[in-house]
C-alpha cells in the first residue's frame, strides 16, 4: 500500500512553527511534507508507479468492470445506436454520409439546474464522445467547464434507468398514459386541486409555456420547483432591492476592483466560464499593458475563486454577512456596523472599503448563494452607491422568466403532502427524497401521497419511493431550448436516439396539459416561428445549426434600487457575531455538485481544487481547530446541527474560516448506480431549511479513523523550480526576467527527439485551477478509472494534472496552480487545451513538456 496521508505523524504546532521561521519565498504541498515524515520520505522515493500491467494485475476483474462500465460502453455502441428521425444540423459542412474516423461537431446545450451551457458535441458514427466550448455563443465565447466535459459519460452509464416501471414491474408507456388519464379525469372535477408538480427551476421558454397550459387546465393545482444549490437568496435578494426578481451581470473586463463575498464566480454559477474569460483577460500582464484587476474574497471555504484572490480574508459564515455590513458602512451606505467582528478583519474591510472608493464605477461587488437575501441587497446597494450600475454591473430579466419566485417552494410540497392534501404527485426530474431539507421528512410525506410518478435518469433514492418511474431522456438525446446566463436562445438538439427509450419533462407537461400527437421538437419549433424573420425554415436551420437565436441576449433593464432600500437597510438591527460558536458551511461538490454525477466515474476520479481529494467527501477544518480538537487527517467525527448528526473523516485544510467546518453535497447515496453509491456521507441529514447553507454545529471525535486519499503528492518532479512567481511591481521591474522565461532545461530528463515534438505553455497567472483540462484530456481518450484504492496507491491514470502549492502560513496561505502534462504526450501528441480560457499553446520543436510563459502575477 503507498503513503496514507490519514494516517498523518506530524504535530500541528510544530509544523506552524517550521513555516513561521522560513526566510524567502518557500511552496509547500502539504502538511506532511513541512514535517518531512519518514513514511512521506519513503513514498517520495518510490512514488512512480510501475507500468500500467501491473495495475490490471492487482485490479479485481468484476471492480475494473464496474468502474469502467459507462466508457467501455462509449467504445462499442456505435453498431447499435442512430441519430434522430428529426433533421439536425452538425456545426460543420454536413458530409453526404458518415465518414469512418471523421468527427461531426453539433452545436447544442448542456443544462445544470437553473443554468444552462452552449456547447459542441463531437460525434462519431453517430456516438456522442466529446463536449467542447461554442465558439460563436455570446455566452461562453468557446469556454466549456469539467461539469459539461464530464457530462457526456452519463450517457453511456449502464445504471441509468432502462425500463418504465409501476411498483418495480415493467409495464408498457400506454398502461402509464391510461392510469395517469383517469387520475387527470378525476382531478379536473377538482379543479386540479390534489394535483401537484415539482421540477427544477425552468429555463426553458417551451417548457415553461407547457407548465401554464397545464395550470391553466388545473387553476387549483400548484407548480413546485426545487434545486438544492439554486440561487433563491439571489433572487429574494433581487426582489429586496428592486421590487422585482433580475438577473445580475457582471463585467469582469472592465472592473478594476472585485470583492467577493462566499461568491465563487470562477468555480461555478451560470456565467462561470465566461467569468472566468473575462476575468483572466484582466491577469495577463505583459510590457505593453502591465496593469492588471485586483481580487479580494471573503470565504468561509476555500474556492477556486478563494485561490485566485490577491487578498483573502477567512471568516465563518455569520461572519461574512457581518463583513459586507462593515464594508457598506464603510463606503457610507446607511446599514449599522456589526457587533463582534476583530479587529483584523475590521481593518481588511477598511482597506477593501479605500480601494473601492479610488475605483468608483470600476468596482464590483458581489455575494454568492449562500448569503442571505439582505446580504444580496446590501450589494445592491453597494453597487449604486459607488456608480458600478449601468458599467460593472448591469440587471436583465431572469433567465427563469419574471415569475421566478412565482412557484411554490419545496417546502410547501412537504406539508400538502404530509397534510394529506396531495392526491397525484407528478416529480419531473431532481432527486428530493435524497436532496430536500431533512426537517421536511420528504419521503415519509411523499408515501402518504397516492398517484406518484418520476421522471428520472437514474432509479434513485426518488424513484424508490415513487409508483411509477419513467425512464428520462439524456440531455444529449433531447430537443429543448434554453436561456443562458446572458439570456440568449440556446437550441438544445440531440445527437442520438434515446437509448433507453427515455421521455422528457416537456413530453409529460404536454401530456398532463392535455396535447398529444406533438413531439418536442415540434413545440420547440411552434415557440419560436413567431420569432422569425424571414422564412422559418431558414431561421430554424441557422438557430440549430449555430446552436442559438442571435440578437437574444437579454437587454439592460437600466433599474436602480428602490427608493426606500436605504430606509429597509438602515432599519435593520446590527448584526451579532460571536467568536464561540462553531458553524458548517454546506457547499456543492465541484465534481459531483448536488450529486447528480454521483456514478460519473471520471469526475468521482477528478481530484478536487485545494484538497485533491478523490472518490468522496470530508468534514473540511481549519488546522486552528485541528490543533485545539486534536484532530489529523482521516479522523471519524460526528458533525451535529440540532438532533441532526452524520459522521465522516475530518481534513484538516489550510485556509478554511477558523471555528468552520465546511461539508460538500452529492454524497453517500444509497441508490446512485455502481460506481457512486455508498460513496461519502450524506451531509442533507444535517441541512435544513433554516439552515440550508449554514448553521451552527457542534464536532465530536469519535476515536474511528478512515482512509482519504489525495492525489497532491504523487508523481511530484523533485529537482526543479515548483513554480515560478512575482508581484506585480516585481514584473513592472524586471518583465523579461527569469520568472517569464522557460527553463532551458527538461523537466523530464534527457530525452530523444525525432521529428515534431509537442509542448505546452501555461499562463500562470490565467490558470485558475478547476482541473477542466483534465477531465476535457481524460474525455479526449477515454483514461480509464482506477477507483480509490489504486488512487491510494499512486496509480491513477490522468495524463494532464493541476498540482496545488501553499505559500505563507498554515491560517491563510496563498494557492498556486501548476499544471503538469505526463510524459505520454511525448509519444501521442495530446490537442487538449484550457476549455475554460485557452490558454495553452502548442509549438513544435521544444526540448521541455511544459515551461511557464508567463508568471503567476498577483497584487
Amino acid at each position: 500500500m503507498g503513503f496514507d496521508p490519514t494516517a498523518p505523524e506530524y504535530d500541528l504546532s510544530e509544523i506552524r512553527e517550521k513555516l513561521s521561521t522560513r526566510s524567502g519565498r518557500q511552496f509547500w504541498r502539504s502538511l506532511e511534507e513541512v514535517a518531512e515524515t519518514e513514511e512521506f520520505r519513503e513514498f517520495l522515493h518510490a512514488e512512480f508507479p510501475a507500468a500500467v500491467d501491473s495495475l490490471t494485475s492487482s485490479l479485481d476483474r468484476r471492480q475494473f468492470l464496474k468502474l469502467m462500465g459507462a466508457s467501455l460502453a462509449m467504445s462499442g455502441l456505435a453498431a447499435c445506436t442512430k441519430q434522430p428521425v428529426e433533421k439536425i444540423l452538425p456545426y460543420a459542412k454536413q458530409p453526404e454520409e458518415l465518414l469512418p474516423g471523421t468527427p461531426l461537431y453539433y452545436a447544442t446545450a448542456f443544462p445544470l439546474g437553473s443554468s444552462a451551457a452552449p456547447v459542441l458535441v463531437e460525434s462519431h458514427m453517430g456516438r456522442p464522445t466529446k463536449i467542447e466550448g461554442n465558439p460563436e455563443h455570446p455566452a461562453s465565447q468557446g469556454a466549456t467547464s469539467a461539469l459539461a466535459q464530464g457530462s457526456v459519460l452519463g450517457l453511456y452509464d449502464p445504471d441509468r434507468s432502462r425500463n418504465l416501471s409501476r411498483a418495480g414491474q415493467v409495464l408498457p408507456w400506454e398502461n402509464f398514459t391510461a392510469e395517469l388519464s383517469g387520475v387527470l379525469e378525476k382531478q379536473k372535477a377538482k379543479q386540479g386541486a390534489g394535483l401537484r408538480i415539482l421540477s427544477e427551476p425552468s429555463i426553458s421558454p417551451t417548457f415553461t409555456a407547457a407548465m401554464q397550459k397545464v395550470l391553466a387546465a388545473y387553476p387549483g393545482a400548484r407548480w413546485h420547483r426545487w434545486e438544492a444549490v439554486g440561487r433563491d437568496n439571489a433572487n429574494e435578494g433581487a426582489t429586496l432591492a428592486f421590487g422585482r426578481v433580475v438577473d445580475t451581470r457582471y463585467d469582469f473586463k472592465t472592473a478594476d476592483v472585485v470583492v467577493s463575498f462566499d461568491g465563487d464566480f470562477l468555480g461555478e454559477g451560470a456565467g462561470q466560464v465566461r467569468h472566468v474569460k473575462d476575468f483572466v483577460s484582466r491577469r495577463r500582464v505583459d510590457e505593453k499593458s502591465n496593469k492588471m484587476n485586483r481580487l479580494y474574497v471573503v470565504e468561509s471555504a476555500p474556492s477556486v475563486t478563494g485561490g485566485k484572490a490577491d487578498h483573502r480574508l477567512p471568516l465563518a459564515p455569520s461572519h461574512v454577512a457581518a463583513a459586507i455590513r462593515e464594508l457598506a458602512a464603510n463606503l457610507g451606505v446607511e446599514v449599522a456596523r456589526p457587533k463582534g467582528l476583530d479587529a483584523h478583519a475590521t481593518a481588511w474591510l477598511k482597506a477593501v472599503a479605500k480601494d473601492l472608493l479610488a475605483h468608483k464605477g470600476t468596482g464590483l461587488v458581489l455575494a454568492g448563494n449562500a448569503q442571505d437575501a439582505k446580504t444580496h441587497a446590501i450589494c445592491h446597494a453597494i453597487n449604486a452607491k459607488l456608480g458600478n450600475a449601468g458599467r460593472t454591473v448591469s440587471y436583465c430579466e431572469p433567465a427563469e422568466g419574471a415569475s421566478a419566485l412565482a412557484a411554490d417552494g419545496i417546502a410547501a410540497l412537504a406539508a400538502d403532502m404530509a397534510a394529506g392534501r396531495v392526491e397525484a404527485l407528478v416529480i419531473l426530474g431532481g432527486n428530493p427524497v435524497y436532496d430536500a431539507p431533512a426537517d421536511l421528512a420528504f419521503g415519509a410525506a411523499m408515501a402518504k401521497v397516492p398517484f406518484t410518478v418520476r421522471l428520472g435518469l437514474h432509479e434513485d433514492e426518488t424513484s424508490h419511493l415513487s409508483l411509477w418511474q419513467i425512464p428520462e431522456a439524456h440531455w444529449l438525446e433531447s430537443w429543448g431550448d434554453v436561456r443562458t446566463w446572458d439570456g440568449t436562445v440556446t437550441i438544445q438538439q440531440p445527437l442520438i436516439d434515446p437509448l433507453y427509450a427515455g421521455h422528457t419533462a416537456l413530453e409529460l407537461a404536454t401530456l398532463i396539459a392535455g396535447e398529444t400527437g406533438k413531439s418536442d421538437y415540434d413545440l420547440v419549433r411552434a415557440t419560436w416561428k413567431g420569432s422569425a424573420t424571414g422564412d422559418f425554415d431558414t431561421f430554424w436551420n441557422r438557430a440549430v445549426h449555430d446552436g442559438f437565436v442571435a440578437g437574444t441576449q437579454a437587454a439592460d433593464l437600466g433599474v436602480a434600487p428602490k427608493a426606500d432600500l436605504g430606509t429597509f437597510l438602515a432599519q435593520l438591527p446590527a448584526l451579532a457575531v460571536g467568536s464561540d460558536t462553531l458553524e458548517v458551511a454546506f457547499r456543492a461538490d465541484s465534481n459531483v455538485w448536488d450529486g447528480r454525477f454521483s456514478n460519473n466515474g471520471w469526475l468521482q476520479e477528478l481530484p478536487r481544487p485545494w484538497t485533491r481529494l478523490v472518490w468522496d467527501n470530508a468534514v473540511l477544518v481549519a488546522p486552528s481547530l485541528a490543533e485545539g480538537m486534536g484532530l489529523s487527517n482521516g479522523d471519524v467525527v460526528t458533525l451535529a446541527v440540532g438532533d441532526a448528526s452524520v459522521e465522516g473523516p475530518a481534513w484538516v485544510l489550510p485556509g478554511m474560516a477558523p471555528n468552520t467546518a465546511a461539508v460538500h453535497l452529492g454524497y453517500g447515496r444509497q441508490r446512485a448506480g455502481q460506481v457512486g453509491t455508498a460513496v461519502g456521507f450524506d451531509a442533507n441529514r444535517i441541512r435544513s431549511t433554516k439552515g440550508l447553507w449554514s448553521a451552527a454545529a457542534t464536532l465530536r471525535k469519535t476515536g474511528a479513523h478512515a482512509s482519504l486519499v489525495t492525489t497532491q503528492s504523487h508523481h511530484s518532479m523533485e529537482g526543479r523550480d515548483l513554480y515560478r512567481t512575482a508581484s506585480l511591481e516585481e514584473f513592472r521591474a524586471n518583465p523579461a526576467g527569469e520568472h517569464h522565461e522557460h527553463p532551458t532545461a527538461s523537466a523530464y530528463g534527457d530525452w530523444k527527439y525525432e521529428g515534431y515534438a509537442w509542448g505546452m505553455s501555461i499562463d500562470l497567472a490565467a490558470c485558475i485551477g478547476c482541473n477542466a483540462c483534465t477531465i476535457a484530456c481524460q474525455a479526449e481518450n477515454n483514461i480509464a478509472v482506477v477507483g480509490k484504492e489504486q488512487c491510494e496507491r499512486g496509480r491513477e491514470m490522468h495524463w494532464i494534472r493541476v498540482d496545488r502549492y501553499f505559500e505563507g502560513d498554515l491560517d491563510n496561505p496563498t494557492l498556486y496552480n501548476q499544471p503538469v502534462p505526463c510524459q505520454q504526450c511525448e509519444k501521442a501528441p495530446c490537442e487538449v487545451v484550457c476549455p475554460v480560457n485557452a490558454t495553452n499553446h502548442s509549438s513544435e520543436g521544444l526540448n521541455d513538456m511544459v515551461y511557464n510563459r508567463c508568471v503567476g502575477t498577483r497584487y
